[in-house]
Formats: C-alpha cells, sequence, structure tokens
C-alpha cells in the first residue's frame, strides 16, 4: 500500500468511525479534514472504498433502493451508504495507535492529528515528539542550505529558502507548546476540550508553504489550540 492510500484508508476509517455516510458526503468531509490542497477526487475515493468493503472493513448499506430504484429509465441511482464493521473499527484502532516513523511524516502526521482526541495519551506524546524531532532534523538541512544559497543564488532564490525555513520553525514552536501542555496534563485532550475528535490539520512544510503575516497561530487553517475557548476559536 503507498503512503497516499494509507492516509486515504486512515481518514476514511476515522470518519466513518464517528458515523456512516454516502460517498459525496465523505468526499466533503474529507476535504476538509486534509485541506482543499489535498483534495482526494471520485477516482481516488471510491477505489479505496471499495477495497476496504473487499477488505472487509467496510459494509456496503442502500436505503434508498425500495423508493429510487436504479434502472436505465428514470436514470437515478440509489446511494451507497458506507459503515465500519467490526474489523473496521478494529483497523482504525490499530492505526490510532501507529506512533511509528510513518507517523511523524507530512501527511500522516496531518492525519494522526486530526484524530487526536481519539488517541490515548502516551500515544500522542510519542507522535508530537517524533514529528518534533523530525522536524528539528528539517531544519538543521534547511539553515545550511539557506548559508549556501546565500552564495550561489539570487535574492529571491535565498527568499523562497528562507520562507520555508520559517514556516518550519513556526511548526517547531507550535509542537512545542502542544507536548508542553501535554506533559503539564493541563487538557488531557489537545484541541478536544469536549471530548469530540480535533478535524483541524496541523501545518504541512513540505514546500514551504505557511503565514507571513507574522501570526503567532500556525500556518494552515484554523487550530482548536489548547486553553482556547469555544466562544475565541
Amino acid at each position: 500500500m503507498s503512503r497516499r492510500s494509507g492516509v486515504l484508508e486512515f481518514a476514511v476509517l476515522g470518519l466513518l468511525h464517528d458515523a456512516p455516510m454516502h460517498g459525496y458526503e465523505l468526499r466533503k468531509r474529507l476535504n476538509v479534514l486534509l485541506g482543499s490542497f489535498r483534495a482526494f477526487s471520485y477516482g481516488t475515493l471510491y477505489p479505496c472504498l471499495k477495497s476496504l468493503v473487499a477488505q472487509g472493513f467496510l459494509v456496503e448499506d442502500n436505503p434508498d433502493v425500495a423508493y429510487v430504484p436504479a434502472t436505465a429509465l428514470n436514470g437515478k441511482r440509489s446511494k451507497i451508504v458506507y459503515r465500519l464493521s467490526p474489523e473496521g473499527k478494529q483497523r482504525f484502532e490499530e492505526l490510532l495507535a501507529d506512533s511509528g516513523p510513518d507517523a511523524w511524516e507530512d501527511e500522516h502526521f496531518g492525519v494522526h492529528f486530526a484524530f487526536f482526541g481519539q488517541t490515548d495519551r502516551a500515544v500522542r506524546m510519542r507522535v508530537l515528539e517524533g514529528r518534533r524531532s523530525r522536524l528539528e532534523e528539517r531544519l538543521e538541512r534547511m539553515r545550511n542550505s539557506l548559508a549556501r544559497a546565500r552564495e550561489r543564488f539570487d535574492d529571491y532564490t535565498v527568499e523562497l529558502q528562507r520562507h520555508g525555513l520559517e514556516s518550519v520553525e513556526r511548526e517547531v514552536r507550535w509542537l512545542n507548546e502542544l507536548i508542553e501542555t501535554e506533559r503539564a496534563n493541563r487538557t488531557g485532550r489537545p484541541g478536544a476540550p469536549n471530548g469530540g475528535p480535533n478535524t483541524a490539520v496541523p501545518p504541512t512544510t513540505s514546500d514551504g508553504r505557511g503565514q507571513e503575516d507574522g501570526s503567532s497561530d500556525p500556518p494552515g487553517p484554523p487550530y482548536d489550540r489548547p486553553g482556547r475557548s469555544a466562544q475565541e476559536r
């Protein structure tokens, strides 16, 4: 299984763990969960759904079949509703508990973070610390590259590399805050004070994208950061 398909499988199982839904609704939720820059097409989603059904992780229901028969005459198609099987719930729990190196990478970390509200605290800590370690390694390489770029490239190329460096530095600061909060056990579930899953996606730094407005918040969509009330969010 490719890394991208693994991310999609995890996200699909996690969303269907909350409630059954049909493909169109699931696709909309995936685009919110993973961000518009990682939007998935039907051509990507439906093969994943069929594969999960074939593996026994999902079950297809067709509640409209008695009312909207799919025929060549009316041109209508019944909606298939997907729900987790017991095996699918077990598979989601296994993915949720994974705190190895794959969970620290850009796309995998985003999905893991989105489901932190359902993740054991010890697993959250391992994923956060692993992600920070991975980004600190990246920072060292980027700083060395920037030092060389100042001697070899024009000002615009240097600015692009500096922008990417600052984006990674912001995420490291954000991770430090989350780790400090976890260690102090002030909230127990960062970003999910009411026990619900956090669906915000953390910043992706592999391509250097991020905010430039000087905000202390990490780049990307709004975050349910620890210590912020629902009214503030």
